[in-house]
């Protein structure tokens, strides 16, 4: 049974059908074109003869019903299967005209040819045709033989094609089904028809996509365990040293408030590493439409709080004044988020955070400029776990903003101002509405 999902067997069921109509059509266009080219020729026979015999035998007429083919005239050869007579015609004019006929299971073809001189009487010539219709019939049952043979052949080569058209696609299946997060193989293009380059060019973006991912995850694993692993080696020294011999409280004091502050910053590592969990929920979640002007005013004003309370100023320059985006809104809130607060974080008191946006073709910018130490641009600042400066944390900020950034197909990046000491932090979103 052919399904209706399956490409291959609507491939097959359309080209068939398409053929067979065609075939079917021709065929009955060649069939009639044979069958009346045989009856004209049969026509033009008679035709022919009944014009001989009306001027050789006018003047021998006498009376109606008699034959008036004589053998024995050599200028006339009477075929054994045709019939002449004179015929009288009333109300029939002065035409040739032709009648079929059929009797005792044979069919017949007669002309009647107007005699000139006699009014009503017709020459009247009657020829059996009946190997002319066995003939046909046998001409159709051929043409009927050939179109079920041609239509046999076109399912067999349409299976075959199918076949052929979807190697590429069984190819790339196979390859992708043994790929796994250990095993992830780019796809050779060139050996691909150019109708799958673009679908084999997509999937080496998505392998690369993978494996960046892959690689971070990795990454992410190994140095959150030695995150959480160093810290809990001081703890135990710590407390094994102090176990050492009876001390006075104020050591147990010491000794228990250093390890509590190890632990809240362990409790912040790990509330970083489910932030990057939380994240990944939010790359499912359905991106919906809003003024993205709008939206960065409301955050500014978040923020504008936050640096306050550091004694700090956020300095906005938003432009255009409208700008409708469809988006996921968690996720720019996460880059939005990340650039600020370092920016607060590292910007000295008194000091300005500015923070623009602005729109040109490659998509809408959004700017955020600080007056902190600045960033050594030959590290890989993006990596997780990676610190820089004598600030504390977790070192996953980047790596978050990064990852938001990809989902949702925008692009980050940092680099130092030319103009003083400060970081720019920059992400582009490509165009996909225009501003207002």
């Amino acid at each position: 049974m052919f399904s209706k999902k399956s490409i291959r067997d609507n491939f097959i069921l359309q080209l068939v059908s398409a053929s067979a109509t065609l075939i079917v059509i021709f065929s009955v266009i060649l069939y009639n074109y044979i069958k009346i080219s045989i009856f004209e020729d049969i026509t033009q026979e008679l035709t022919k003869q009944a014009s001989i015999i009306a001027t050789s035998r006018m003047n021998s007429i006498e009376r109606m019903g008699i034959n008036i083919f004589d053998p024995s005239l050599s200028s006339i050869n009477n075929p054994a299967d045709t019939h002449v007579t004179v015929a009288i015609r009333v109300n029939q004019g002065s035409i040739i005209s032709f009648e079929h006929s059929e009797k005792d299971g044979e069919k017949f073809l007669t002309i009647f040819y107007p005699l000139e001189k006699r009014q009503h009487h017709f020459i009247s010539i009657t020829k059996n045709i009946s190997n002319t219709d066995i003939l046909l019939d046998k001409i159709f049952t051929n043409i009927l033989i050939i179109n079920l043979t041609a239509i046999f052949l076109i399912l067999f080569y349409a299976l075959f094609l199918s076949r052929m058209l979807i190697l590429p696609i069984r190819s790339l299946t196979t390859k992708l089904a043994t790929m796994n997060e250990n095993f992830l193989q780019i796809i050779d293009t060139k050996t691909l028809p150019s109708e799958f380059q673009p679908l084999g060019n997509s999937i080496n973006k998505l392998v690369d996509r993978i494996q960046i991912f892959v690689n971070s995850q990795k990454e992410l694993f190994i140095g959150a365990a030695h995150e959480l692993k160093t810290p809990l080696a001081v703890m135990k020294t710590k407390n094994e040293v102090t176990l050492l011999k009876p001390r006075e409280s104020d050591k147990y004091i010491e000794t228990l408030k250093t390890n509590n502050q190890t632990i809240n910053d362990m409790n912040k590592m790990i509330s970083n590493i489910l932030e990057i969990g939380r994240q990944e929920s939010a790359q499912f979640e359905k991106p919906v439409e809003i003024n993205l002007i709008a939206f960065l005013n409301e955050q500014i004003n978040n923020y504008a709080i936050l640096a306050n309370m550091e004694e700090k100023h956020i300095i906005p320059d938003i432009l255009p004044k409208s700008y409708k985006i469809t988006i996921q809104p968690t996720l720019l809130v996460h880059i939005l988020q990340n650039f600020v607060q370092n920016a607060i974080k590292f910007t000295p008191k008194e000091g300005n955070i500015t923070i623009q946006s602005y729109t040109n073709k490659e998509g809408f910018h959004i700017i955020v400029t600080d007056e902190g130490i600045g960033i050594d641009e030959s590290k890989d600042l993006f990596a997780p776990f990676k610190r820089y400066g004598n600030q504390t944390g977790a070192g996953l900020g980047l790596f978050l903003a990064k990852s938001a950034a990809d989902a949702i197909g925008a692009k980050i990046a940092l680099k130092n101002r030319s103009d003083r000491q400060g970081t720019i932090a920059s992400l582009t979103i490509p165009s996909k509405k225009t501003s207002i």
